[in-house]
């Protein structure tokens, strides 16, 4: 690019950064004003209706189309405020991106003329084309009918002029066509699996949550210069050309001060997130040049599965205002690291208590230690299937470098975790267990203060490693819906629970107290995972390679081939699962059919 062809570009860029509106006041004044949170259903519906709908959202109700009538009048009041014309079933099909299909408020009002109108049934259901959307062969091209319908549990949001309803998306006979579908059938799983081991602690516990925490590193490339290269235009990375002379040989992008057109960049998608009610935390350079990452609060896997794609979808379109194309391909540029988006998982209760963080007290590390051993256990068991969730050409590219960990799915615990685990398998079944917390060190001058350092160190080169109050699921890739590595995850670890929970009653009713009965039930489970997925070492080895294959764990590093455990008979076997089974019958299966009457 000429000199004066690059001034008058960033003359352009200038005028633009200056030209970003910031909202007036804190962002939790402006905070969710796109989303149809409890605040706007307090204001929009009636009490009548306001209760049916959180007891919807909080316990599974089921809503009447009376109901589903005065929601959607109160969510089409607030949209024409805003300036909404059409509405959408905005869904996730098997492509890891979303879709929308528009339809506009207006309609005949039979004297002539043209009025709004938005009920139950429009906010229920609606009738996308299902026939080329992938499907896994399911479903043959004239079988073309599909259906969406409403998830209440995710709000529904604005999107420039439309009102989009988060939903399902489901075949004409039945089959999930989509990602959220299987994931809300997991979270359900793992709610009622884990459900009556919480109550063993705490009778108080109604529901337990999977919360999700991702986070979101992609490239950013100069408009012109990505219409320049015909292989980033149809590949999402380059094919050809060479390395430069300065890459990240001296990381000193990494966490670096963020250029101003970036800034410019994540101010305005930052700002666009939050008024999508998207609770946006972290901005930062990543290793690579032009490598950046954001990360949001964590919060329910649903819904914050869901804002992970809205926000995809938000930064595509505001990068292109500032000049830039965002490149979420796992590899796009040889030599450097290439973008995942780490999945932080843990489990909670409605009570307040995180599952997977030490307890207070020795019952309460009991219960910490039960659903660490337990997940541990259906990692372990399920090493092929987790792989495979996550198994992709472009991330292919990625894995095994570069802070990518390895395509061996073990777990790093961390020395505390692991000198607790070896400890519990020598003394007594009633030994009260302790766990180190945070302890404080002086760096020695007097001017800074004593900072805390945590019982483990991380390791970058695990795929699924203990932080030290949830897990980090590190091989998910950029471009991935986060919902294929957490329907595999949270189902694994649910069927762990339920065959732990039957052993355990097992030993209680042959007269053990319930600590004992836990412990005698966990010591055996120990002693099978702690050298066989656990592995704290550098996964990037020949000698980690060969050691794995020894430990039974899957090494295979062919994505077709890693997509077999999927449908592996044997395997689904072993796992004591069912086939999935082709309905048939009526129209849409019992177990299906909306909720709404």
């Amino acid at each position: 690019m000429s000199k004066l062809r690059f001034d008058v570009v960033q003359d352009a860029f200038k005028k633009k950064a200056a030209a970003v509106e910031t909202p007036a006041g804190k962002i939790s004044d402006y905070f969710g004003e796109l989303v149809f949170n409890r605040d706007k259903m307090r204001k929009y519906l009636d009490s009548k209706t306001f209760n049916a709908l959180v007891n919807c959202i909080d316990n599974g109700a089921h809503l009447d189309a009376a109901t589903a009538d005065g929601v959607a009048a109160g969510m089409k009041t607030w949209a024409l405020e805003h300036g909404v014309t059409h509405i959408t079933h905005w869904f996730q099909p098997l492509t890891d991106g979303t879709a929308e299909k528009h339809d506009s408020f207006m309609e005949y009002d039979g004297k002539g003329g043209m009025i709004e109108t938005f009920d139950g049934k429009a906010l229920v259901q609606q009738e996308p084309d299902a026939s080329s959307f992938p499907s896994g062969g399911i479903r043959a091209t004239f079988e073309a009918r599909g259906y969406t319908a409403w998830d209440p549990t995710s709000p529904v949001f604005i999107q420039d002029d439309t009102l989009c309803i988060p939903t399902v998306f489901i075949s004409y006979t039945g089959e999930a066509l989509d990602y959220k579908t299987p994931l809300k059938k997991a979270l359900k799983a793992v709610n009622d699996a884990a459900l009556p081991i919480c109550r063993m602690f705490d009778p108080k516990v109604n529901k337990v949550m999977s919360y999700l925490g991702w986070e979101q590193e992609y490239f950013l490339v100069d408009e012109d210069l990505y219409a320049a290269r015909p292989d980033l235009m149809l590949t999402g990375r380059t094919l050809m050309g060479h390395a430069s002379s300065k890459n990240q040989q001296l990381d000193d992008h990494y966490f670096g001060a963020i250029p101003s057109r970036v800034a410019a960049f994540m101010r305005d998608i930052e700002i666009a997130g939050y008024k999508l009610g998207i609770p946006l935390k972290t901005r930062h350079n990543e290793v690579a040049p032009n490598q950046f990452e954001l990360a949001p609060i964590y919060g329910e896997t649903n819904l914050s599965n869901d804002q992970n794609q809205q926000m995809m979808n938000v930064m595509n379109s505001i990068a292109r205002k500032h000049g830039f194309v965002v490149l979420f391909h796992e590899k796009p540029f040889d030599g450097i690291n290439g973008s995942g988006k780490h999945n932080n998982w843990s489990l909670g209760t409605d009570t307040g208590t995180l599952l997977l963080a030490p307890g207070k007290d020795a019952m309460g590390n009991l219960q910490f230690v039960t659903f660490f051993v337990n997940v541990l256990a259906a990692v372990q068991k399920h090493n092929d299937l987790l792989k495979a969730s996550i198994a992709t050409a472009t991330n292919a590219h990625r894995l095994g470098a570069n802070e990518a960990p390895p395509a061996i799915v073990s777990a790093f615990l961390g020395r505390t975790m692991t000198a607790v685990l070896k400890k519990l398998l020598e003394v007594p079944s009633d030994t009260p267990i302790e766990i180190a917390g945070k302890k404080g060190k002086s760096l020695g001058l007097v001017e800074i203060p004593e900072i805390f350092v945590d019982n483990t160190d991380r390791n970058r080169t695990s795929p699924f490693a203990f932080t030290g109050n949830r897990f980090e699921f590190r091989a998910v890739g950029s471009s991935a819906n986060c919902a294929g590595a957490m329907t595999t995850l949270n189902a694994a670890v649910a069927e762990q629970l339920i065959a732990f929970k039957k052993d355990v009653d097992k030993a209680m009713k042959a007269g053990k107290p319930m600590n004992i009965a836990i412990m005698d039930t966990l010591k055996p489970i120990i002693k099978s995972i702690i050298d066989v997925v656990c592995f704290d070492g550098n996964g990037y080895t020949d000698e980690w390679k060969a050691e794995a294959k020894k430990r039974g764990l899957d090494v295979e590093t062919n994505v077709p081939k890693m997509f077999k455990a999927f449908t592996n008979w044997a395997c689904i076997q072993r796992r004591s699962l069912r086939p999935a089974t082709r309905s048939s019958g009526r129209h849409i299966p019992r177990r299906y059919r909306l909720r709404v009457a």
